[in-house]
């Protein structure tokens, strides 16, 4: 597709499909703060930043962004970046101090409240029901690892469809269950840091379950609502032919242990023995639930995942997506890596759309697809004149968009993207070291310092299109260089 302006000269154009969405994403604990303010329980995830040692250096999300306090201007800012649609998460404890039982009505208050504030400026509430935040009275009774946890969950949903009601289109059950279980209950690197095996196969089967119960809840409740769940799938690689069969193993640990019992009903067979829920945990029926038709599918993408044949000493833990022995985790020299040491491939992101696409079964002909989280962490900084000129973020973009717009030509049924994030924020175990958002928060001051990013994502949110300066750029954009 190509323009003509005034001058005349050709310009190419690659405009997204009318009603394509332009968001950015946040999670409760990561940027709310006020963490017992107004009745808040607390969540595993305060109960794990206040241990000694299991975050860097102390930090706690206690004040985070303090959105809770300065929503409002942060509406205003999001009002001011065009954007269609914020992607924010719940607080369970927030709404049922222990999980269960008494609802706490300052909680819905403020949700309540914040979703008006979207209305009021036009941009679209898209609202995820769980982002790792399990109140801390569940993680008490056996957590995630209690089945129980997954009707007090659907419970929870039921109370938020009846509090916020049509005013939402679109909701999320679960964001990024994988590292729920995998990092939660397996590694233990992520709240409520247990390492146990037994333990997170069963959390990976009761939070599907969950996420089953609550879609039957909400349709019921909402029946025009759009009903989904958000994803992180890392495109897997061998970087030759000793590490393919490894890589089949680590995709299915990695990726299908959550996207096929979704899809397609059942865990996958490639993943090995400990990573799977026993028999004795699947009830008659749960596939069944846990398979029940989507609307959408949202797909957090960061980094592939390379694997080669190891060279030297192996690693005989388990534990590690490759299963320790001869096969390594390689880091390809020509891509370049984030501030976090995340690989940069925006074609991974290419890849694993027409994988999603290619897997829809007819029983989700309907389904769409989101990127509901995207984005990088880079080393910003305000500089002396008041800019973050976050060059680093900007190729980010630039190679991932044009990934997304490459893969709608090619027929995958895009219908929007989330930023991730918003808002610099508390990065869990990081603690606040690490920058992903597009607007530079000094913790401090609580200053909001709009990044050049923001600027860009700004004028392809209002226009729809890509940058007319990006275009040619493929190769570089690629490989993610700068």
């Amino acid at each position: 597709m190509s323009a003509t302006d005034t001058s005349g000269s050709a310009k190419t154009v690659r405009a997204f499909p009318e009603g394509f969405v332009w968001g950015a994403a946040t999670a409760a604990y990561q940027i709310e703060g006020a963490a017992t303010a107004d009745g808040r329980g607390p969540s595993v995830w305060d109960t794990f930043s206040h241990t000694p040692g299991k975050v860097r250096g102390g930090d706690t999300g206690d004040i985070a962004c303090d959105f809770y306090n300065r929503s409002e201007e942060d509406l205003d800012l999001m009002k001011s970046l065009g954007l269609a649609a914020f992607r924010f998460s719940i607080s369970w404890s927030r709404i049922q101090p222990t999980g269960s039982g008494a609802i706490n009505q300052a909680g819905i208050d403020f949700y309540r409240r914040l979703v008006d504030g979207l209305r009021e400026r036009e941009i679209a509430p898209a609202i995820t029901l769980f982002h790792w935040d399990l109140p801390q009275g569940l993680e008490d009774a056996g957590g995630w690892a209690n089945r129980d946890t997954a009707e007090r969950f659907a419970d929870y949903a039921q109370i938020m469809a009846e509090a916020i009601g049509s005013d939402c289109d679109d909701w999320m059950t679960l964001n990024e269950p994988q590292v729920v279980a995998n990092q939660g209950y397996r590694l233990g690197i992520h709240a409520p840091g247990v390492t146990d095996d037994a333990i997170a196969a069963a959390t990976t089967h009761h939070l599907l379950l969950a996420h089953g119960l609550a879609t039957q809840r909400l349709r019921s409740a909402l029946p025009a609502a759009k009903l989904g769940l958000a994803l992180n799938l890392n495109v897997v690689k061998a970087a030759d032919s000793f590490a393919e069969a490894a890589a089949v193993v680590a995709d299915a640990e990695q990726n299908r242990i959550f996207m096929d019992p979704i899809l397609h009903g059942s865990y996958p067979a490639a993943a090995r023995p400990h990573m799977l829920p026993p028999e004795s945990l699947i009830e008659d029926g749960d596939m069944d639930l846990i398979s029940t038709p989507l609307d959408f599918i949202g797909i957090n993408y960061y980094a592939p995942f390379y694997l080669k044949r190891a060279d030297g000493v192996v690693s005989t833990d388990r534990r590690t997506p490759t299963g320790g022995g001869d096969v390594v985790p390689f880091m390809p020299p020509h891509l370049p890596t984030t501030a976090m040491g995340w690989l940069i491939e925006p074609q991974g992101l290419y890849e694993m759309l027409k994988i999603v696409t290619s897997e829809l079964p007819d029983k989700q002909s309907g389904c769409r697809l989101y990127i509901t989280e995207n984005g990088c962490a880079a080393e910003d900084y305000v500089d002396p004149n008041g800019v973050v000129n976050d060059v680093e973020r900007i190729s980010y973009l630039k190679g991932h968009l044009d990934a997304i717009w490459r893969a709608i030509q090619d027929g995958v049924p895009l219908d929007g993207y989330f930023q991730w994030s918003l808002l610099d924020n508390f990065e869990w175990a990081y603690g606040y070291q690490k920058r992903f958002g597009v607007v530079f928060v000094d913790f401090g001051t609580q200053k909001r310092t709009i990044k050049q990013s923001a600027r860009v994502y700004q004028q392809i949110a209002t226009t729809n299109e890509l940058p007319h300066e990006w275009a040619g750029e493929g190769a570089g954009l690629i490989a993610g260089a700068v």
